[in-house]
């Protein structure tokens, strides 16, 4: 491109080529004049040429050009008729001529004579900035598209593209033939081809012919600029233009959204189906096969095609993004095979069971065998014994580690996938956010990865070489003033950062198909980046229950014992700087409603960091947690489970401490679990003989074997899909898992004996009423697990549903001594039977239990 300077030469004409190579030229020549004339004696200087200034016709009459003429010291004079040119035309000068229409017949015959010929504007320019008039081989009318190197694409009338170039030349600017890196925009008829691609790949501005003919009608407004980004935005090829797009296996919702951001990005819409569509734009994780047969025409694409043709402002190549039919998971695969339709009762429960191992150990996170730790088997002259089974206290010391892991990939994954790609320069299409939204979005986040990578590897050196004596409360001893500082700035100022995502969603397109790209993949496991950054909150309140849990089954005489409790002080010590006014008051109240509700529900149930995500009433399919047949309600909460059966007796009121009188606990506590006690979450298949139903796979932390618990749902408000979805969701926010999907399983109910049939028929009611007397009277003789009370309630009732009478004298005397013997034989508490002691309790067979009463 041709310099801003005043260039003298002795030719009379130039021919019509790059001013760029032009230049060159002239640069070439003048070096050599500098060499000849320092080499050798020349006596006589060359003779200077002047640049005069020629105004033609009606550019005499300007006023302001006159004026700025005089400004930067040039002499012209005027010419009417291009016959005085003859008369004007002299070796002394280099005749520069100002013509105010290019499209006039003076210009015509100036332009045929190889003249130099310029326009107002230029001379309005440079007398503005103080600069002499630039050189150009070709007329120059405006400097508005001075430095811009353009390339033309999919025009296929030359009449077109010629006053195109000619436009362009006029303004500045230089042409190239083919696309290279130093085109810096593509004028495109069309969003095919070899150089559109090139083009979106290196993330070159595509424009519409318009922005060219647009320039050219702003020719004589001084501080004009083709490139100046809110005129050229307005004429950007859009990503969608020439496409006709169809949506397949969207919700009503996504799919409105969707369309509408078609129109705005210059596409159209047609239903599926539609011989017209160019692109199919398919939802891959629903949709498993196309209903028809696609031509090949049809573009058949994932999503992440869509958001990421908006994201760059461009339409992207098609053939990264095809769609392709997902295979069947390998467990689906796995359950199907098996063949359960065994008469063989011993078979079907060893099938069972080997079932239940194979998700087991699908399920184990750590990144460590399930045995026994290095250091427990190294020799050594104190070594003791190998312990068969792994101690409780290793149990939880790994769980802690694998959500430590869990939650710096998180981070990781927001940084690297989120922050860090828009902070970068050089974006395509510009920056999609600016600096200040970033920093509010994100705060903290680096911080607060960099402190929880050291406390993860302190954890990781931990339980590879692990030792009962290690102390896991130092670590985080070690990092509390780390994360005083840097858990407080983010967490405090989390709904900012909130809302902010939300508002740059709505005002930024580009910024919404960023999200949606990046949820797609499978590092984000479909959460939004609101759910991601969700995980600070809530992380430090986990901390600090795992660290309970290890504290628990830590010995008194270890001395990790105080330094865990320091370091959970040092947490709550974090938790204070948080603000308390972010809690929820709604959410506090329901949980006080679940504990009045359930009879004997625990009191560590209220936390403050807790909150009832759902409510599902239920039956039990099994003989876990509660017998066939029982109505169940499991209360979902933000990281526990809570399971209750109904009371089959109801007495007496319950008052609140505010001296409110409430109705009697209808419910009756069976277990609080932990969600991350859950293994699996299985959707069981429905049939003719189950409905409604699903299981899941429990482990407690210290037991080895698993557990199957499954239920039949029972309302309909709320749908089988969405609650395994809801279940799935907070199990993974609590083990700090992404992939939330990989937690639920699809299977067949006779690989697990799961069928809902006949649950509420009148013979199966009177077969659990049977059941539930037979495990009364049952429960009246077993000396050695049932309290006194239970004694003598079970006793009662039994005798009075098989004889139909009230108790009389000598029955009360047999349960006075039964009462006597029981309390000789230091029955334990109810309150104090563990998970795994109450399944064994409740899996003792009628046959056994009659044996005994014999």
């Amino acid at each position: 491109m041709a310099e801003n300077s005043a260039l003298t030469s002795t030719t009379g004409s130039t021919s019509l080529a790059d001013s760029s190579i032009f230049d060159f030229k002239v640069t070439e020549t003048s070096k050599e004049n500098l060499f000849i004339g320092s080499t050798s004696y020349v006596e006589e200087e060359m003779p200077q040429i002047e640049t005069r200034v020629i105004l033609v016709q009606e550019a005499g009459k300007q006023e302001e050009l006159i004026k700025a003429l005089k400004e930067i010291k040039l002499p012209f004079v005027k010419m009417e008729s291009v016959e005085e040119f003859k008369s004007l035309d002299s070796p002394e000068f280099e005749n520069v001529f100002i013509v105010m229409d290019f499209q006039d017949s003076v210009f015509n015959e100036l332009y045929k004579t190889d003249c130099r010929v310029i326009g107002p504007p230029v001379v309005l320019n440079c007398a503005q900035k103080g600069e002499p008039l630039p050189f150009s081989c070709r007329p120059l009318y405006c400097t508005s598209m001075m430095n811009l190197v353009l390339c033309f694409t999919g025009f296929r009338k030359k009449e077109e593209l010629v006053r195109l170039v000619t436009l362009v030349h006029h303004m500045g600017g230089v042409i190239r033939k083919d696309f290279n890196s130093k085109v810096t925009h593509l004028v495109a008829n069309c969003t095919q081809g070899e150089k559109f691609r090139i083009a979106v790949s290196l993330g070159t501005p595509i424009m519409k012919p318009e922005w060219i003919y647009k320039a050219w009608e702003r020719r004589n407004e001084q501080d004009f600029c083709a490139s100046f980004d809110e005129f050229r935005n307005e004429f950007k090829v859009p990503p969608f233009q020439d496409c006709i797009l169809s949506f397949l296996g969207f919700s009503d919702e996504e799919k409105t959204n969707m369309e509408e951001m078609t129109e705005m990005q210059g596409g159209n819409c047609l239903p599926v189906g539609d011989e017209r569509c160019t692109h199919l734009i398919v939802e891959e994780n629903i949709v498993k096969e196309l209903p028809f047969e696609p031509s090949k025409k049809l573009h058949v694409v994932k999503q992440e095609w869509f958001w990421g043709s908006i994201q760059m402002d461009a339409r992207a190549g098609e053939t990264m993004y095809l769609y392709e039919k997902a295979n069947t998971p390998e467990l689906k695969k796995s359950v199907s095979l098996l063949s359960l339709n065994t008469p063989n009762s011993n078979r079907k429960r060893r099938r069972l069971k080997e079932t239940l191992a194979q998700l087991s150990r699908e399920t184990d996170m750590s990144p460590f065998p399930p045995q026994t730790p290095k250091s427990c088997t190294k020799s050594s002259k104190n070594s003791t014994p190998v312990p068969s089974k792994q101690s409780a206290r290793w149990q939880v010391a790994r769980e802690l580690y694998q959500t430590e892991s869990n939650y710096v990939n998180i981070l990781a994954t927001i940084i690297q996938l989120f922050q860090v790609p828009l902070e970068e320069e050089g974006q395509r299409g510009g920056p999609i956010l600016a600096p200040e939204e970033i920093k509010t979005i994100f705060g903290s986040i680096p911080d607060i990865f960099d402190v929880h990578t050291k406390i993860k590897d302190d954890l990781e050196d931990l339980i590879v070489n692990w030792d009962e004596s290690k102390s896991i409360g130092d670590i985080f001893l070690k990092y509390s003033k780390d994360l005083v500082k840097t858990y407080p700035p983010f967490v405090n100022f989390f709904e900012m950062s909130k809302e902010t995502i939300i508002k740059c969603e709505k005002q930024k397109p580009r910024f919404h198909a960023f999200l949606k790209i990046n949820q797609a993949k499978p590092e984000c496991g479909r959460q939004s980046l609101v759910e991601l950054l969700i995980r600070p909150v809530q992380r430090l309140p986990s901390v600090a229950l795992l660290l309970n849990d290890l504290k628990k089954h830590t010995a008194e005489e270890n001395p990790d014992k105080s330094t865990l409790e320091k370091a959970i002080g040092s947490l709550k010590e974090v938790m204070t700087h948080i603000n308390e006014d972010k809690r929820k008051t709604e959410a506090q109240k329901q949980i006080f409603d679940v504990v009045y509700e359930v009879d004997g529900c625990p009191a560590n149930l209220l936390s403050s960091h807790r909150s009832l995500v759902q409510r599902v009433e239920t039956i039990s399919l099994g003989e876990h947690p509660c017998d066939r047949g029982e109505q169940v309600t499991l209360f979902l909460f933000s990281d526990c489970l809570e399971i209750a059966r109904k009371r089959h007796k109801v007495i007496g009121t319950f008052r609140s401490p505010h001296g409110q009188t409430r109705p009697p606990a209808s419910l009756k506590h069976i277990h609080l679990m932990p969600l991350s006690q859950i293994k699996k979450v299985l959707d069981i298949r429905e049939t003719e003989d189950c409905r409604n139903a699903f299981a899941l796979l429990v482990r407690p932390p210290t037991e080895q074997a698993n557990v199957l618990l499954s239920f039949q749902m029972t309302s309909e408000e709320l749908p089988k899909e969405n609650w395994l979805k809801m279940l799935c969701r907070h199990v993974a926010n609590t083990i700090c898992k992404a992939d939330a999907e990989n937690l639920i399983y699809t299977a067949d109910p006779e690989s697990f004996e799961v069928n809902t049939k006949d649950m509420d028929s009148t013979l199966s009611r009177a077969s659990r009423a049977i059941k539930k007397t037979s495990k009364k009277v049952t429960r009246a003789f077993s000396f050695s697990k049932t309290p006194k009370r239970a004694l003598r309630r079970a006793l009662m009732t039994s005798q009075s549903s098989v004889e139909g009478r009230s108790p009389s004298s000598s029955d009360k005397h047999v349960m006075s001594r039964l009462s006597s013997t029981s309390s000789l034989a230091g029955i334990p508490s109810p309150s104090l039977v563990s998970l795994p002691s109450f399944f064994e309790r409740r899996s003792h067979t009628l046959s056994r239990s009659t044996t005994h009463l014999i």
